[in-house]
């Protein structure tokens, strides 16, 4: 082992490129689309050294062409699933006592091949799987991805770097050892640097995980793998599953080496996960690590003082990018009588100026929502909304499926701060809009706080400090990351750690130190230099 106390890179953010007119970003990542749009492709598990192809397969399309097949995946029995177990614990004993500068090393080259010969092809992959235009494709699966991998490299060593005190007699020293056992790790289709980040940052801190992307985001999942197997992550490190959730999910919670769960998505699935583990308690070796990012209900509140055009970019920009598909997306919003006709008239101009289609045009800000069961769920909200007599559509609400599933940016005004889509996660293009009276300020507040089950973002608009604060004090739980002046979405890894409690999840804060902790066991050390020689202490005297 090497001997030395090892400085890592300084971890930086790494620029959004502008993909403009004539820029080689552009044309690279067009070339990429057009290459990897005529090209199908066939993912196998990843099981230790083994590539296994089961026959048993399902395609992949794009959400915005959805006719247009790009590729088969195939699926897992549960005798895979035990094989991906036990290839994992076999490969923890060498990957856990890998010095830690080799496992910073691999990741660091990971972040670096995202950021030149991959950015193309991982932006590509995103765009065509989950239908994101260029720009959020960019911030997501190139730029979010390499602060994470550069970022969580820092962390590790801080974290590596807070010992205990010491003095003459006594070497105190603290450990942070890998999970006694396998890590689970469950990730979303929106977001590619979270399918990417959950296995890794257990990974990075020497666990060995099980990994099963969304089946609506195989494709550019398929990216990932790719970076990470040229980055020297050694086979039975991270191995990658797909196939029946719940049979996966129920084969890795009833094994006894079971240590931890890494998850984004459903609240309810979270829930389901979180109680078979209680209900397996008595079986596990550990007790299992349980971190989750769920849902979210997420809010724009406007003081009278705020400002009109800024509120209503904040609530166009943080409901309709990526089609509301995030989980930090604005869907509800409360508007003071007297600024509604004026942030009303801004919102209606913004949104009819929004061209919807293919990412492949990058005049088009609005694309496809991931797939047929998100559509007519949105649909069916869409629809009752046009017959609720306190509700009303003021924008949008027209959808075609024909091609792919494109629905309108949708602004829905409510007189009833409870209506449904006031208080239900719908992960979609449409935000809800209460108008409160001024003089209601306080008032609405505590509406805000009550309304959702969820605690995940919101954001607060006002000139005002004095209600700048009394927001913030009164919002206190209803946000884990909580905006001043600026839309709930866009948060930055190393710049706003990200997470929510309630039934948001278990705000373990990915993108810092926070996160990674949950990945590590510590073991104190006590060494002491002369050891007592004698059970008397001097307060027994002669």
């Amino acid at each position: 082992m090497l001997k030395g106390f090892f400085n890592v890179p300084k971890a930086v953010n790494e620029p959004v490129k502008s993909y403009a007119p004539n820029s080689p970003e552009k044309a690279a990542v067009l070339a990429a689309y057009k290459e990897m749009w005529n090209t199908k492709i066939d993912v196998p598990l990843y099981i230790g050294s083994e590539e296994i192809r089961t026959g048993n397969t399902r395609t992949m399309s794009a959400p915005h062409d959805h006719k247009h097949i790009v590729g088969t995946y195939h699926l897992a029995e549960k005798s895979h699933i035990e094989k991906a177990i036990a290839n994992a614990l076999e490969s923890k004993k060498a990957w856990a006592n890998m010095a830690w500068e080799q496992r910073a090393a691999i990741f660091l080259k990971a972040a670096e091949l995202i950021a030149g010969p991959y950015r193309a092809k991982i932006n590509a992959a995103t765009m065509i799987a989950q239908s994101k235009n260029i720009f959020q494709a960019e911030i997501d699966a190139s730029c979010e991805l390499i602060d994470f991998l550069r970022y969580n490299v820092e962390f590790m060593t801080q974290i590596y770097n807070d010992q205990p005190n010491s003095d003459s007699a006594v070497w105190n020293r603290v450990e942070y050892r890998p999970l006694e056992g396998f890590v689970y790790a469950i990730t979303p289709f929106n977001f590619t640097a979270i399918a990417a980040n959950l296995p890794a940052s257990a990974a990075m801190m020497g666990n060995v995980v099980i990994w099963k992307p969304s089946d609506s985001q195989v494709f550019s999942a398929k990216i990932i793998i790719d970076v990470f197997k040229e980055a020297g992550v050694p086979d039975g490190v991270i191995n990658v599953v797909f196939g029946d959730a719940e049979m996966i999910t129920n084969t890795v919670l009833a094994n006894r080496d079971f240590a931890g769960v890494h998850f984004t998505g459903s609240t309810h699935v979270f829930k389901d996960i979180w109680a078979k583990i209680g209900m397996n308690i008595h079986h596990y070796k550990t007790y299992p690590r349980i971190v989750g990012e769920t849902g979210g209900k997420d809010f724009v509140v406007a003081h009278p003082s705020a400002n009109v055009k800024q509120v209503a970019t904040g609530i166009a920009r943080g409901a309709f990018e990526f089609q509301g598909q995030k989980c930090s997306a604005a869907s509800r919003a409360y508007i003071p009588q007297s600024l509604w006709s004026a942030v009303k008239q801004q919102l209606i101009t913004d949104v009819k100026s929004m061209k919807m289609g293919s990412p492949e045009d990058f005049g088009n800000f609005i694309t496809a929502v991931i797939h047929e069961g998100s559509f007519n769920k949105l649909v069916s909200y869409i629809e009752q909304a046009k017959k609720d007599t306190d509700a009303e559509i003021i924008v949008g609400g027209n959808y075609d499926k024909s091609v792919g599933y494109f629905i309108e940016p949708t602004i829905i005004v409510t007189t009833n701060p409870k209506y449904t889509t006031m208080e239900t996660e719908l992960f979609g293009p449409i935000v809800t809009i209460y108008v409160y009276e001024d003089a209601d300020w306080e008032t609405t507040l505590e509406l805000v706080d009550q309304t959702s089950e969820y605690a995940l973002t919101g954001a607060i608009f006002s000139k005002d400090r004095y209600a700048i604060e009394q927001a913030t004090i009164a919002l206190q739980n209803a946000a884990g990351n909580f905006y001043v002046n600026d839309k709930p979405t866009g948060a930055v890894v190393g710049m706003q750690p990200f997470g929510g409690a309630r039934a948001s999840g278990t705000n373990d804060k990915a993108g810092s130190a926070l996160n990674l902790l949950r990945w590590a066991s510590p073991r104190t050390i006590k060494e002491t230099f002369v050891t007592p020689e004698n059970y008397r202490y001097p307060f027994l005297g002669e």
